[in-house]
């Protein structure tokens, strides 16, 4: 909000945490009221909450014959949240790329949707102890 206020120009995208354990569906809203674009920041969850080995987003993934990664960037790519995610290994960046062949249900989009914590899986930046935590860290640099 404070950029959008604050600059004439209206940020184009924003790259917040975005993943199935934190679905960011109030901030995607306002952003897109304000039209800016969400970008998941950690589509993966950098693999916390043992998210390749979650039994939910398994069975959706056999049910498409996709991996668990494949189904996370579909779930987030049709919800129009654009995912970066990051990868050195050819394989995993080749199978980044194939989600465009698939579409998930309704259903397994709401299923998936059940699985928000609503809590970040790294920090809060809300809290006051981690903003001066934070605060502090720039300092040292």
């Amino acid at each position: 909000m404070d950029l959008i206020i604050h600059n004439e120009v209206v940020p184009a995208v924003n790259q917040i945490e975005t993943h199935p354990f934190h679905q960011q569906i109030d901030t995607q809203k306002f952003l897109q009221e304000n039209k800016v674009q969400i970008e998941s920041w950690g589509p993966f969850a950098e693999g916390k909450n043992n998210l390749f080995h979650n039994e939910l987003l398994s069975s959706t993934a056999a049910k498409y014959q996709k991996s668990i990664a494949q189904v996370v960037l579909r779930w987030l790519i049709q919800r129009g949240v654009v995912a970066i995610p990051k990868s050195v290994r050819k394989e995993r960046m080749k199978e980044n790329f194939e989600i465009f062949d698939f579409e998930l249900a309704a259903d397994d989009m709401e299923v998936i949707g059940t699985m928000d914590s609503k809590t970040s899986s790294f920090f809060d930046h809300r809290d006051p102890a981690m903003v001066k935590w934070l605060g502090e860290r720039k300092l040292d640099v």
